[in-house]
C-alpha cells in the first residue's frame, strides 16, 4: 500500500471549488489523507504592483467567500492564509506539516511562470511533487503558443484556427461534495522568519493612509491564518459597490443565464457605455479572481443558446460580437502575453509598434525600469496625464469615466476605448504605459495580458492599425445618451445644465453657466486641449510612425535614437505643424503684420521714425 499523502492546494487567481480541475486532480492524489487549504499572501502582490483600493478589497471578500465555501464542504476546512513571500513560507509549510504533494492551476503570466519555476525547484529539492493543472483559460496559453509555431497570436482568427487544432473546450470540472480534513496547522519557523519586512519600494505607498501590519506575524494577528483586513494593511475602506466572492460571482452567472435571450443575443460592442447601471454581464472582475470558472461560462452559455435556438425566436449574435468571442479575446491576449516578453512595455516588446509618445517609461544605464517614474521634462505632457487620470479635462464624457473608474473599479469597455483612445492616439499622445498604469491600480477586473493587450490595440500600437478612427469627445456618448446621465452623477457640478451643453459645457453662454450653478474655468475646467486639432496631429504623426516601421525590439529603440529618428521624420511631413484655427489666425495676423514692416519691434521703430524724419535709430544715435 503507498505511503499516505499530504497535499498542499495552493490557491491563486482561482478562488472557488466549481469548475477547477487542479482541485479535481488535486483530490483523486492516491491514498490522499489530508489537504491543507493555503493562500501565500505575498508581499510582491502587496508593495510592488499597484493595486488599489477596490481590487484590494474585492480580492480579501472573494478569499473569504471561498474560505467559507470549503468550511460549508468540511466543517474542519478553511483557507489558511501564510503571510510571506511563496518561496519563503510553503518550504516551511512543507516540513512543518508533513507535505508530500503542491498543487495548483496552472498560471502562464510573466510574474507567474517567474515565481512558479522557482517554487518547482524548492519542490524538487525538498522531495514534494507538484502537480500544475491548466484551468485559467479556455486552452492553455503555453499549448496555444506552441501550436501556433512558438509566435504571439495577433489576430483573433489566428487563435481560433489554432483552437480548432488542439481540440474542444473541457466541460466543467465536478465540484466536490466532501474534502479531506486538513494536517496540523502549526508552523515550525525560527523567530526572525515571523515577520517580513518589504525590501523595495511600496507602489502602494499613497494610498496607505493607516498602520501596516499585515506582515507582523506568519500565521496572522490571532495565529489562525485569517484572511487580512484592509486596516491591517493601513487602507481605508474601498468605494465600489461591486462586492467579491465565488457566491456572488455564481449569482451574477446564474442571473445572465436565467434570460436565454438576452445571452443568445448578446452583443457587446452594441451595449451602452453611457448607462448608469451597467449593460453588460459585469462578469469581468469574477473571472480575473477565478471566482466562477470559465468553462461554467463558457458552457452555460453554450448549453443556454442552443435550447434558445429550438423555439425559433430570433437570430443569435456571432463571434467574435457575442460572449464566446469575448472569452476568445481574453485567451488570444493570454497567448501572446505567453510569447512576447516584455509584453506590459514598449521596450524589448517586438509586438508593439514603435511610436514616439510623450511619457514613455524611463530606464537606467544598465536597461531596468525606473521605478516610481520619473517626472518628465515634458511639462505640458505631465499636466495632460494628470487631468486625464484626476478626472479634470475639461470634457465631461472623459472625465465622469474616469471618475467612475476611480469610485467603482470599474467602467464599460467602450468607455474603456474612448479614455484610452483620449489619453493616446486620439488628442494627448502620451504613452499607452501611463494608461496601463492607471487601469493596472484602478480596475477591478485588471489582468495581466488583456491590460496590456487592449492599451496595445486601442492605441494602434498593436493588433488593430486604423489610427485615423477616433472616439468623438461630444458626438459618441451623445450617440446612447443625450441627456448625460453618466455625466450628471459623477461630475455632479454639471448636473444643471441643459442636454444641449452637457458634453460641451464650455460652449454655454455665461447666463446658462450662471443658470446651471457652474462657471466653466471656476467650478469645472475648460477643455485642456483642442480636441480635434490635437486629433489631427496624432493622426500626422502616427501616419510617420507607421511609415518609419519600428518595434519595441528594435535597434534604435533598444540604443535610444529611435525618438530623433521620428522627430526628424515628423519635421520633413510637416506633421507636428498642424494648427488649430486661432494658431493659423494669429500666425496670419503675424505675417501681415510683419509683410506692413510691423513683424518686430524693431521693424515697428524704423518705420515710425521715418515717418516723422527721424531716420533709422543707429543714424539718429550716431
Amino acid at each position: 500500500m503507498p505511503a499516505e499523502a499530504r497535499a498542499i492546494y495552493w490557491f491563486r487567481t482561482d478562488l472557488r471549488i466549481t469548475d477547477s480541475p487542479a482541485l479535481t486532480k488535486c483530490l483523486a492524489i492516491p491514498n490522499l489523507k489530508s489537504v491543507n487549504f493555503a493562500w501565500c499572501w505575498d508581499p510582491n502582490y502587496i508593495y510592488g504592483h499597484r493595486v488599489g483600493l477596490n481590487r484590494f478589497s474585492f480580492l480579501l471578500e472573494s478569499m473569504q467567500s471561498l474560505s467559507d465555501e470549503l468550511t460549508k464542504v468540511n466543517k474542519s476546512q478553511k483557507l489558511q492564509v501564510v503571510r510571506g513571500p511563496p518561496e519563503k513560507v510553503l518550504p516551511i509549510m512543507w516540513e512543518s506539516w508533513g507535505i508530500t504533494h503542491l498543487v495548483f492551476e496552472k498560471d502562464a503570466n510573466e510574474y507567474a511562470k517567474v515565481r512558479d519555476a522557482r517554487i518547482k525547484k524548492l519542490a524538487e529539492e525538498k522531495g514534494v511533487e507538484v502537480i500544475e493543472v491548466h484551468g485559467r483559460h479556455l486552452y492553455d496559453p503555453e499549448q496555444v503558443v506552441k501550436v501556433n509555431g512558438n509566435k504571439p497570436t495577433m489576430t483573433l482568427h489566428q487563435w481560433q484556427g489554432v483552437a480548432q487544432k488542439i481540440g474542444k473546450i473541457p466541460r466543467p470540472s465536478e465540484t466536490p461534495k466532501k474534502l479531506p480534513d486538513p494536517n496540523s496547522t502549526d508552523l515550525k519557523h525560527s523567530k526572525k522568519d515571523e515577520k517580513y519586512k518589504w525590501p523595495g519600494e511600496d507602489l502602494n505607498a499613497e494610498i496607505r493612509t493607516g498602520k501596516d501590519t499585515c506582515y507582523d506575524r506568519m500565521s496572522g494577528p490571532k495565529g489562525d491564518y485569517s484572511v487580512p483586513t484592509m486596516t491591517e494593511m493601513g487602507f481605508s475602506d474601498a468605494t465600489t459597490t461591486i462586492k467579491g466572492g465565488t457566491v456572488e460571482g455564481h449569482k451574477r452567472l446564474d442571473t445572465f443565464l436565467g434570460n436565454p435571450e438576452d445571452v443568445a443575443t448578446f452583443s457587446k460592442p452594441h451595449t451602452a457605455p453611457t448607462s448608469l447601471e451597467p449593460s453588460t454581464t459585469l462578469l469581468s472582475p469574477y473571472i480575473k479572481f477565478g471566482c466562477i470558472g470559465i468553462r461554467e461560462l463558457w458552457w452555460g452559455c453554450k448549453d443556454v443558446i442552443e435550447e434558445w435556438s429550438k423555439t425559433g425566436k430570433g437570430k443569435k449574435t456571432s463571434e467574435p460580437e457575442n460572449m464566446f468571442g469575448q472569452l476568445e479575446f481574453r485567451d488570444m491576449y493570454a497567448a501572446a502575453e505567453t510569447a512576447q516578453e516584455n509584453f506590459q512595455q514598449i521596450r524589448g516588446n517586438a509586438v508593439c509598434r514603435y511610436i514616439d509618445w510623450a511619457l514613455q517609461n524611463q530606464y537606467n544605464d544598465k536597461g531596468d525600469l525606473i521605478l516610481p517614474r520619473p517626472r518628465d521634462d515634458d511639462e505640458e505632457a505631465e499636466e495632460r496625464f494628470a487631468a486625464w487620470r484626476e478626472g479634470r479635462t475639461g470634457f465631461p464624457w472623459i472625465d465622469a469615466c474616469m471618475r467612475q473608474l476611480k469610485h467603482e473599479g470599474w467602467i464599460h469597455h467602450l468607455a474603456r476605448h474612448s479614455v484610452a483612445c483620449f489619453l493616446t492616439r486620439g488628442q494627448c499622445y502620451i504613452s499607452w504605459e501611463r494608461g496601463m498604469e492607471v487601469f493596472d491600480e484602478w480596475l477591478i477586473d485588471w489582468d495581466p495580458a488583456s491590460n496590456p493587450g487592449n492599451w496595445m490595440w486601442l492605441s494602434c500600437s498593436a493588433f488593430f492599425a486604423q489610427y485615423y478612427r477616433v472616439y468623438g469627445l461630444v458626438s459618441w456618448p451623445a450617440k446612447t445618451d443625450k441627456h448625460g446621465e453618466l455625466v450628471r452623477k459623477y461630475c455632479p457640478e454639471l448636473k444643471d445644465f441643459p442636454d444641449k451643453y452637457i458634453y460641451s459645457p464650455h460652449l454655454a453662454p455665461e447666463s446658462v453657466q450662471k443658470s446651471s450653478n457652474c462657471i466653466i474655468g471656476k467650478d469645472y475646467p475648460f477643455p485642456i486641449l483642442d480636441e480635434h486639432v490635437e486629433k489631427d496631429r496624432c493622426i500626422a504623426r502616427l501616419k510617420d510612425a507607421y511609415a518609419v516601421g519600428l518595434h519595441g525590439d528594435a535597434k534604435e529603440v533598444l540604443e535610444g535614437t529611435a525618438k530623433q529618428m521620428l522627430e526628424d521624420k515628423h519635421a520633413e511631413t510637416g506633421a507636428g505643424e498642424v494648427k488649430s484655427d486661432k494658431e493659423k489666425k494669429d500666425l496670419k495676423a503675424a505675417e501681415k503684420r510683419k509683410r506692413s514692416g510691423d513683424g518686430n519691434i524693431e521693424d515697428w521703430t524704423t518705420k515710425k521714425q521715418g515717418k516723422k524724419g527721424l531716420g533709422p535709430v543707429e543714424k539718429r544715435d550716431g
